[in-house]
């Protein structure tokens, strides 16, 4: 097994962990990240349902920063800008096993600048 695998499997642990506690409502949905090498993603979803509500990523907006902290915020201002249309002001945050630290931590930041409460 390579490293990269190892890696992404103890990640893949923590996440199923960290999804015991955290699960997304109508009123207040789950916040989850996905941080590939190139891009970074994240949706507001509804576990009652299993819908995703909005969604946003560094392959949709029209930025060159993909992969880097200044990407990471404008997705997490545009997630938050989303979610306003959409009536929503307070979510529950999912890093997805990953460390609250980089990139994850800038677009959990722009968020909540731009109005999102968690």
């Amino acid at each position: 097994m390579a490293r990269g695998d190892s890696k992404n499997i103890i990640r893949l642990r923590v996440h199923q962990r960290i999804r015991r506690r955290v699960a997304g409502t109508a009123e207040r949905p789950r916040l989850a990240v996905f941080r590939s090498v190139k891009h970074i993603y994240a949706q507001l979803i509804d576990d009652t349902k299993g819908h995703t509500v909005v969604a946003a990523g560094s392959t949709q907006s029209d930025s060159k920063n993909g992969g880097n902290v200044a990407g990471a915020k404008e997705i997490g201002k545009l997630v938050a800008e989303k979610a306003k249309e959409k009536g929503i002001k307070a979510v529950v945050f999912d890093r997805g096993g990953y460390q609250y630290h980089g990139r994850v931590k800038a677009l959990a930041e722009a968020a909540r600048e731009a109005g999102l409460e968690f």
